[in-house]
């Protein structure tokens, strides 16, 4: 026999609802909890009422578990039996259940029933705390909500702006037209956070180009220039075409400021560009603009050319000549040095035994390494240009004679004062003396010996100053102080030691279109990237390429790689000769903090 269990439930326009669960047990319970199987949600129900049970002869026994009794057609009742065959009706609180028979199924019908009173014994527990009587209708709280929005946030903050129109800066107060911000200015534009109008001229009008060059004109370069802007990124398709309509039609023009500059992003530095408006333009550029010299990209990790360094053609000067040419192409650039990287950074050899040799006093290694030589700058960005006698001299002496415990050198990089020393040197000092001109010292006997050895030396005291040029010569040939690092001009005519020196020029950028900071790669090796122990020559652009990077640094998409990398990292606002506007920011709170001197590292 098999407990057969309907619920039915009443719409609002009378239509019955019939829901079915057989419970295949001898037992059964009612209640208004939920763990019940026939669940009365009333107040005047027990949570565990009563127990349904049947007995072997098909009858069932209904009995109170909860001392509070039920009806069996109208009377009260504790226990009572009931034969499913002749049926009848059980009353719990304000629902009633009819017992019946169907088979040899129990069936027990569950309905609610209209409450006889306003007492909270017969109604139903989900209204009993309800406050619909007391509120107003839906209709009447939607359309007043309505109102209050519009009058909030539409009427008022229209008077409030519509009151302060012209004021350049107003006083420090609330204001509605403040709630229709988006967000925080950035810290850039942070001085104009009481003066909305400087950028919002004119009500319900987007940001015009006009407003943002009124402070930008020198610095917004090509990318502002509209029709090749907008020939770059070609014009809309598909679907596009219906938006851009419609932007058309609200006075938003494609290709504005603001498209890529995006304000209200909160306090800060300023958003970067989201990577997709820079691959609007970019990818597929050159199908758009034919007389274009930029490649296409739209990914670093996917679709990206190789770098195109600004290489040095020639050192010296102030307008330094210089062309970008792709690492594809393996060039070098003539910087005016010679200098082997493979020989000073050798684990054998001279050099390495000369750094232990200084080890003590400079804190060298087993060999020298690229932080002997090379020192970061305070930012950390790039490297100070390598310095002669702070990074050189310890190996590379220039001396040349000592005076009473005072060593006397040469000066670098004066070719000029080189020289003038170097003779000053040879009028000003004798050659030495024979130990045995005059005096008690031993000597060959006979008079000639004594007039042979003086005529000698009168000899050398009187071309001694002629001696200047030879040394000259000698420091500017090979094996020479100056030849060995250093390209040398010869004489101006024969017979002269005029000798000069090659101007030198360090390059410490070479990517003037993007930005790279070495202080966030200090977990990496210099070689890791350069490959400095291999390069033989000065010449050698020891540049890594785009493969080499892309071992870090994936595209925005790539999340499998260890950096993702969007356009922005690198070509991010205002990422000129000095840095992006966030790095200005970064170095001056260092420059805020004490001083403290910078160690060779």
């Amino acid at each position: 026999m098999t407990f057969i269990v309907r619920q039915i439930a009443t719409t609002a326009d009378g239509r019955e609802i019939i829901r079915s669960n057989p419970f295949d047990s001898d037992e059964i319970s009612i209640g208004r909890s939920t763990d019940n199987a026939i669940h009365l949600p009333d107040l005047a129900v027990n949570p565990d009422h009563a127990k349904i049970r049947k007995r072997d002869d098909g009858q069932i026994i209904v009995e109170s578990t909860s001392g509070q009794n039920f009806t069996l057609d109208g009377k009260h009742r504790i226990s009572v039996t009931v034969d499913p065959l002749a049926g009848a009706e059980l009353g719990f609180g304000g629902h009633v259940i009819v017992v019946s028979e169907e088979g040899d199924d129990v069936v027990l019908t569950v309905k609610r029933v209209e409450a006889l009173s306003d007492s909270a014994e017969v109604r139903s527990e989900t209204t009993l705390y309800t406050l619909k009587g007391l509120l107003p209708g839906k209709r009447v709280s939607a359309w007043g909500f309505v109102a209050l929005v519009l009058a909030a946030f539409l009427i008022w903050p229209i008077y409030t702006w519509a009151t302060w129109r012209g004021v350049e800066e107003r006083p420090d107060q609330f204001y509605a037209d403040t709630m229709w911000s988006s967000g925080a200015l950035s810290s850039a534009h942070h001085g104009l956070e009481k003066d909305c109008q400087a950028c919002h001229v004119d009500a319900f009008v987007t940001v015009k180009d006009e407003t943002c060059l009124t402070c930008h004109q020198d610095d917004a370069h090509e990318h502002a220039a509209m029709p090749r802007l907008l020939t770059a990124r070609g014009g809309p398709e598909g679907l596009e075409k219906i938006g851009a309509a419609f932007a058309s039609a609200f006075n938003k023009p494609p290709g504005r400021c603001v498209e890529c500059h995006s304000e209200h992003e909160g306090s800060g530095a300023m958003e970067p560009t989201a990577q997709k408006f820079c691959a609007d333009c970019h990818d597929g550029m050159d199908g758009r603009l034919t007389d274009t010299k930029l490649e296409n990209a739209s990914d670093f990790g996917i679709a990206h050319p190789q770098f195109h360094p600004a290489v040095l053609i020639k050192p010296g000067g102030k307008n330094l000549p210089r062309k970008r040419i792709s690492l594809d192409d393996k060039p070098t650039e003539d910087n005016g040095l010679k200098f082997p990287h493979d020989v000073h950074l050798s684990r054998t050899g001279g050099v390495a035994q000369m750094g232990q040799r200084l080890s003590a006093e400079y804190g060298f290694g087993d060999s020298l390494v690229c932080k002997d030589c090379h020192t970061p700058d305070p930012q950390g960005v790039r490297f100070e240009p390598v310095d002669m006698k702070e990074d050189c001299s310890m190996c590379h002496s220039l001396a040349f004679d000592e005076i009473g415990g005072t060593v006397r050198t040469l000066r670098h990089g004066e070719p000029e004062m080189v020289q003038a020393d170097l003779r000053a040197y040879y009028r000003s000092t004798g050659p030495t003396r024979p130990i045995n001109l005059g005096g008690m010292k031993r000597r060959r006997p006979g008079a000639s010996n004594d007039v042979r050895v003086a005529s000698d030396y009168g000899r050398a005291v009187r071309f001694r100053p002629s001696r200047a040029n030879l040394a000259i010569r000698q420091v500017f040939s090979r094996g020479g102080a100056c030849y060995d690092c250093h390209g040398v001009t010869p004489p101006t005519a024969r017979g002269r030691v005029d000798y000069g020196i090659m101007p030198v020029t360090q390059t410490d950028r070479y990517m003037h279109n993007g930005w790279f900071s070495h202080e966030a790669h200090n977990d990496e090796k210099c070689t890791s990237c350069h490959n400095a122990p291999t390069s033989k020559s000065a010449d050698d652009l020891l540049l890594p390429g785009i493969k080499t990077c892309r071992e870090c640094h994936g595209g925005e998409f790539q999340k499998a790689s260890d950096v993702p990398s969007t356009c922005a990292m690198c070509h991010d606002y205002h990422a000129d000769d000095g840095a992006p506007w966030l790095i200005k920011e970064e170095q001056k709170d260092k420059q805020q903090m004490p001083d403290k001197k910078i160690a060779r590292r």
